[in-house]
């Protein structure tokens, strides 16, 4: 399993939307990066820097935030703490 290291968050992202309240499908193309997902580890944080979220937190994070890595064929996240916009 993967340890994030400092003020690092790994989360693993909420599948895209994939239909519409309407009923319409989108296709894969035209689906919108998910900003929402749920934390599974945490760092330790930083010295003048203590760690807000924790394993199991729900949290919105910013579009463009963070790196993807794959592992086991599941898709992750990691983000700094500084990128969650907040925990839902």
């Amino acid at each position: 399993m993967i340890k994030p290291l400092a003020d690092r968050v790994l989360v693993e992202p909420q599948e895209a939307q994939t239909k519409t309240a309407s009923g319409i499908y989108i296709p894969d193309t035209a689906q919108e990066k998910p900003q929402q997902g749920t934390v599974v580890a945490a760092g330790p944080g930083k010295k003048d820097e203590p760690m807000e979220v924790k394993a199991g937190d729900v949290v919105l994070y910013g579009k463009y935030a963070g790196t993807e890595v794959t592992v086991d064929y599941k898709k992750y996240i990691i983000v700094k703490q500084s990128d969650i916009l907040a925990i839902l």
